[in-house]
């Protein structure tokens, strides 16, 4: 089991709504760029995702991302965040959190 946090760090974590308008793959690489509308500001996320979904079924989808995650150059590409997915054990297909159509981009998810 995982160490215990209190509520005061979790809330540290700035989880929001999130919706992919871009998706590509990067050549050579198991990773996706993708561009996401956080409500009035556009992010470019680096990630490892490639193997399981093709860049044009996550054009539209609302996402959970990791806003305040510090950002960090992957092969060349400056990630700004992270998206939330479940099941990322080695070897499983990663299930991408997602919102229902309510939620809007920018949301925070608490």
């Amino acid at each position: 089991m995982p160490e215990e946090i209190t509520i005061e760090e979790f809330s540290r974590v700035d989880l929001r709504v999130g919706v992919v308008v871009e998706a590509e793959r990067i050549p050579g690489t198991r990773l996706l760029r993708l561009i996401v509308d956080l409500g009035g500001e556009r992010r470019q996320i680096v990630s490892g995702i490639a193997e399981w979904y093709r860049p044009e079924d996550l054009v539209g989808r609302k996402v959970v991302v990791v806003a305040n995650l510090k950002p960090k150059v992957i092969r060349g590409y400056r990630s700004e965040g992270m998206i939330l997915a479940a099941g990322c054990e080695r070897g499983q297909r990663p299930v991408l959190v997602t919102v229902e159509d309510g939620a809007q981009p920018g949301w925070r998810v608490c």
